[in-house]
Formats: structure tokens, sequence, C-alpha cells
């Protein structure tokens, strides 16, 4: 069914965590709640655990809390000496590790035994579904169609041997459908393709889930590998059930960009952007090489062309979101007011070097980033769902843009100065997420690109293409075209712009919109369409320099940093490719 053309943009995350998920109690979120972390989004005050009451500029459309499934809701209870805990050895032991204020010891235990099949481990049934009915009825009653949606979710954490494989799973449904079923748990299986599978039982019992995988870029080379879990290469069903049940990548977020890397893509300038390439996401493994290419999303939808060619299905076929992956249920992603992902990097002078989760990466890497967008017809779960589904969704690193993207056969160079050009636009291609098969024309495909600045934020540096194809030796390649820059600014023979410059300001924090465009809107048509070769195209909008939130504090707490720490950011916006099949 066509996308209706009355769709309108909205904000949210898709990955927060609370109280209730095991890592954030540890770490020192005790007082943040769902139900805090759900008036906070919705623009009410909120106290964190820092004592600092806080209160969102700009509340959000739709959020999905996604704590963990393995031990939910179990921390707090433990704290409270809640007598549902009675009789179950393992609470005991860990209430001691707790009460003794054993936190490394506690972690330690946590962390391995979330990826445990171990019986003794698993957190008593009729507990789980306590808890799993809490967090849906929690959900209905914040939620509010037309004005605020709360999807009900939860996140599976499988890490094998430290490996990031992550998935958020979101529901379409109310608590009555929620009820239905419980969270899958690494406990169950660590395998990707067993929650699929699971998955698959909700559907059966009309349940309607999707799973959303994050941060590639520190599963060192597990998360879009050619080989399954088991060792065996991927085969067809696996290319089936990846594209049947996660329709959507969270490319950006606390823990890195995922977007492209700089070894990959070393013709682009702009890939290197808030980097993690230590090492997985437990930093127990360095990262090799070899690993990137299975990593990050850009690879990733490329490499999805040849396993189509071989299997049949594109594994790799996903629309791209941000989230913030905050873990103190308060998600922000603002530079100029970075309020910190975990405990130890909310606001205070020595934030930057505190270590995130206490073990791990200097805070001051932490990204501000991200933000979900989404274009759907009116703010209800079943509309947000389905806009997830076909991927008419995008993701940016914190900022509001707004962005448009329409391919098809029939565009013309007039069709972006319509007023009514998004109409026209649904009516004569395809949205972001969308497919263009072959046409009856020796044409190019063309495209409608549309952006205009977050109003509160930085004005755009250039809107560009970057385009995947899959030649007849079944090799793939890329390219980037800029296809709209500010100021006036063209492109040089090689494709390649100057640099819009900077007005950023370090020693006072600041910069202007004195450079750069508020909008860019152009019409672009593919000079290097092969009719015979399958290829993917998706939008990326650069804003112009400005401070990063590690420049703020320097700033406000009249510090300095060390060199290494990076002062100077240009957020961005990725929208979900559209595909072309020969």
């Amino acid at each position: 069914m066509r996308n209706p053309v009355e769709n309108n943009l909205y904000w949210g995350d898709l990955h927060l965590h609370t109280n209730q998920s095991p890592d954030a109690f540890l770490n020192g979120t005790r007082a943040v709640s769902p139900e805090e972390a759900f008036r906070f989004v919705r623009g009410g005050a909120v106290k964190a655990d820092n004592g600092m009451t806080v209160r969102l500029k700009r509340p959000y459309d739709f959020v999905a809390i996604t704590d963990h499934s393995e031990y939910m809701g179990v921390f707090p209870r433990l704290l409270a000496h809640d007598k549902v805990l009675d009789g179950w050895g393992l609470a005991g032991n860990w209430g001691a590790l707790l009460e003794a204020g054993n936190r490394k010891g506690l972690g330690v235990a946590f962390s391995n035994a979330i990826q445990s099949s171990d019986p003794a481990l698993r957190t008593p049934a009729p507990l789980v579904r306590t808890v799993w009915d809490e967090v849906a009825d929690r959900a209905d009653r914040y939620n509010d169609p037309g004005r605020f949606t709360a999807l009900i979710a939860y996140e599976w954490t499988s890490m094998i041997n430290g490996d990031n494989l992550h998935r958020n799973v979101i529901f379409r449904g109310n608590a009555a459908d929620a009820r239905k079923v419980l969270p899958f748990t690494a406990q169950d299986s660590t395998d990707p393709e067993d929650l699929w599978n699971a998955l698959s039982r909700y559907d059966a019992k009309g349940v309607k889930v999707l799973a959303i995988a994050h941060n590639g870029n520190v599963s060192n080379g597990r998360m879009f590998a050619p080989n399954r879990i088991n060792g065996q290469p991927l085969n067809a069903r696996y290319a089936e059930m990846r594209s049947r049940w996660e329709p959507v990548y969270e490319v950006t977020q606390v823990k890195g960009d995922g977007e492209a890397h700089p070894a990959l893509s070393p013709e682009d300038e702009f890939a290197d952007f808030e980097t993690w390439d230590q090492g997985n996401i437990s930093l127990t493994a360095a990262k090799q090489p070899w690993m990137l290419q299975y990593e990050y999303a850009r690879s990733a939808l490329k490499n999805g062309l040849a396993f189509e060619r071989k299997l049949g299905t594109n594994p790799f076929k996903f629309g791209m979101i941000g989230s913030t992956d905050s873990h103190t249920g308060l998600s922000t992603a603002d530079e100029a007011n970075f309020f910190g992902k975990f405990l130890e990097s909310e606001p205070s002078p020595d934030r930057w070097k505190q270590k995130m989760a206490g073990l791990l990466e200097e805070s001051w890497e932490l990204g501000a980033s991200g933000l979900a967008a989404v274009w759907a017809p009116e703010n209800t779960r079943a509309a947000i769902f389905d806009a997830l589904t076909r991927r008419e969704v995008y993701g940016t690193t914190g900022s509001r843009i707004a962005l448009r993207f329409f391919g098809g056969w029939d565009f013309a160079k007039v069709d972006i100065d319509r007023p009514d050009y998004a109409r026209y636009g649904y009516k004569h291609g395809v949205p972001m997420g969308g497919d263009l098969g072959r046409a009856d024309t020796a044409s190019p495909p063309s495209f409608l690109v549309h952006a205009v600045r977050d109003p509160d934020g930085a004005n755009l540096d250039r809107a560009q293409v970057v385009k995947g194809w899959l030649d007849s030796d079944g090799k793939t390649h890329e390219k980037i075209y800029n296809v709209a820059l500010s100021d006036g600014r063209k492109n040089d023979a090689n494709g390649k712009a100057p640099s819009v410059g900077s007005t950023v300001d370090l020693k006072n924090a600041s910069f202007t919109n004195s450079i750069g465009a508020p909008e860019l809107a152009t019409w672009w048509q593919d000079p290097d369409f092969d009719a015979s070769q399958p290829a993917f195209y998706y939008v990326r909008v650069i804003e112009i320099p400005r401070p990063r939130w590690t420049a703020y504090d320097e700033k406000f707490f009249g510090i300095k940093m060390p060199d290494e720490v990076r002062r100077i950011v240009q957020d961005r916006a990725y929208s979900s490719p559209i595909w072309y099949h020969p």
C-alpha cells in the first residue's frame, strides 16, 4: 500500500534504560524509574541521580524503554528486600554483595550470569511474569494516542565472548498483546537465529514485533558476519529471517557512530566520526582490521547486495535510525547541554575522564547521539511501528534535521520546487526505505532531496547521496556524491567540494550560523547508473562545525582537557536507503 501523503515527522528514542536494567542500576541509576523516564521525555521535571532537577527542552513524540530482559527489575527489588525474592538462592548471594557495596564483584557475577544457560541462574518464572506485566501495563498508562506514543519493548543482551550482538525488541500492540508472551533472554540463547524463532512464536500468537540491532562497531566482526553463530555460512533461511525481523538498524548512539569507518572508506572525508574501534563491547578483545567490514552499516549494505545475488534474499536490507542507549533513564542527545549517558558522565568538572560504566572507555569518548525520526500519518503505536517496518525512518546524531528523500524514474529538476513536492514524490516514486524496480526507460533513476536544519541547531554544510552497488563480477563498490552544497560552493573535477569553513570559537564554546544554509533542496540523477547492477542510495546531511559537548564542558567548568579530546563536531542525519533491483 502506498504511503499516505499526510505523513508527519515524529521524533523519539527507541533505546533507553532505567533503574530496571541491571547494568544501569549497578552503575548508579537508582532514582530514575520507568515512570520518571516517561515523564521526562514528555517534558516533565525529573530529579536525576546526581541530585539535579532536569527537564527536556523539547519533548519527544515517542519512546521505547528497552530495559534488559536478563534480570529485568531484579536489582531494585534486591535493594528493597522484596519478599518476592525469598527462597531464590542467587538473590541471597547478590543481595549480600549489594549490601556490602561490592559493586565490582556484583558486576562480574551479573556479567557472567546473563550469558549462562544454568537454570540456577535464571530469574524465577513468576517474577519474570510479574515484572513483564508491569512493563506492559506501565507503557499503556503513558501511551496517549495522537499525542505521545509509549512503545512496549525490551533489550536482548547477547554478547558472545564480549562481542556485542544486542537487539531491542519493539512491540506494535498494547499490554494485552505483550502479556501473551515473555521476553526472550540471552540465557535462553545468545544466537540471533533463536531470537528470530522466538519472535516467530510471538507472531503465531498474534503479537507483532520487530528487532533493532545496534553497535556493530563493538561486535568484533560478528554483527554482519558472513557466517552464522554455528560457524556455517549464511543460508537462505538466515537471510529470510533476518530480513523479516530486522527492518531497521540503530546506526548511531552513545557508543560511537556506525555508518562508516575511514579504513573502509578512505575517500570519505566524513567517515571518521565518533569512531569507536578499540575492541569489543567489553574491551576483552582488541579490534583486528579484518573485522571492520562486518561491523559498519555501509559495508553491510554493500555485502547485502552480494548475499541477495547468492541467496535470493538480502539479509542486510535495513533502514537506519539513531537512539541514545542512555543508562540514566534520561534520554538526551544535545551537544550544548549534554547530560551524560551513565551516572559517571552526568554533569561534573571531571566527568570527561571517568570510565564508562566504571571500567570501559573514558567518558569524553561518549557521543551525545542520537535520535530516531519517523515519517508516519499519526502518532500512534501502529503508525510508528509500521513506519519502522517499511523503513520510512532515519537517524540523526542528535540534531533534529528534517529530511525527505524520494526516488523514481520520472522526476524532473522542477519537481523539487513544487510546493507539494512530497505529495508528488509519493505519487511518482518511493520514499526512503523503498524499492525501485527496473523501469521501461533507458534513463537513470532520479531523486528528490530536501533537508531543513534543526531550528535550535547549526546550519547545513551539504547533502550527499551515498551509493553502493554490485558489479557483474560480484564485487561491491561505493561512491559519495555532493548533491547540494551551501554557500555557492561547487564540486571540482573529482566530485570533491571545498570545506564549508568554521565559525567555532573554542574559548567561548560558541559558533555562528553565518556560514552554511538553513535549507538544502535538490534534484539529482545518478550519472554512473548501470541498469544491470543492483544498488542502494541513501542521503547523508552534514551540519557546519559546532562545539562538541566536551568544548562546552571546558567553558562551563573552566577546565582544560588533553589535546586528544575531540572538541568540534559536525552532526549529521542518515536516511534509510532506497534500493534498485534490476
